[in-house]
C-alpha cells in the first residue's frame, strides 16, 4: 500500500520538497514512486524514448520539456514500453499524446496536457542531469512520490 503523498509531507515535510506545478493524471496507476531518471530535452523524445527501452527498475522517468506544449514527449507505444521495461512511471513538463490509450497502461503518468502533433527524434538533450519543474531541482536518483495531490521529492539516500 501507497502512502499518499499528504500523509508523506505530514510525517516529513521539511525532508521533502513539494513540485507546485499543476500536473494532469494520464495513466491507468494513480499513485506511483521510484528513484528518479532524469532526461532534459525540448520537443525532441528521441533520448525518452531510447531510455524508456531499458530496464526501468522501478524508477520515475522525471523530463524537463520546459513546459513547452507544442508537441508530444510521449505517446502510446513509447508508454507501452516503459510498462514492458518496468518503470514506474512517467512525469513530463511537457505534453502527451494518445491520452486514451495511455489511460489504460498500467503506468503512472503525469503531464501538463496533450497535443496529437509528434516531436522530432534527433536525440538532442541530456540524460541523468538535474532538472527543473518549477522551483524544485530533481536530481537522479532522488526518490520521486506521486498521486493525485501532486508530487513530493525526497534527496538522495
Amino acid at each position: 500500500m501507497t502512502i499518499s503523498t499528504a500523509d508523506l509531507y505530514d510525517e516529513h515535510g521539511p525532508e521533502l520538497s513539494s513540485v507546485s506545478l499543476q500536473f494532469r493524471d494520464f495513466g491507468a496507476v494513480a499513485a506511483f514512486a521510484g528513484p528518479a531518471r532524469t532526461v532534459k530535452c525540448l520537443a525532441d523524445n528521441q533520448l525518452v524514448k531510447s531510455l524508456l527501452a531499458t530496464p526501468g527498475k522501478g524508477a520515475v522517468l522525471v523530463i524537463d520539456g520546459g513546459g513547452w506544449l507544442g508537441n508530444a514527449l510521449m505517446g502510446d507505444m513509447i508508454a507501452q514500453s516503459a510498462v514492458d521495461n518496468g518503470w514506474s512511471g512517467v512525469i513530463i513538463n511537457g505534453a502527451i499524446r494518445d491520452s486514451v490509450a495511455m489511460a489504460g497502461l498500467p503506468l503512472g503518468v503525469k503531464a501538463l496536457g496533450t497535443n496529437p502533433a509528434k516531436s522530432s527524434k534527433e536525440g538532442l538533450g541530456n540524460v541523468d542531469v538535474p532538472v527543473q519543474l518549477g522551483d524544485v531541482t530533481i536530481h537522479p536518483g532522488d526518490m520521486i512520490h506521486a498521486d493525485g495531490d501532486g508530487i513530493l521529492v525526497g534527496t538522495r539516500e
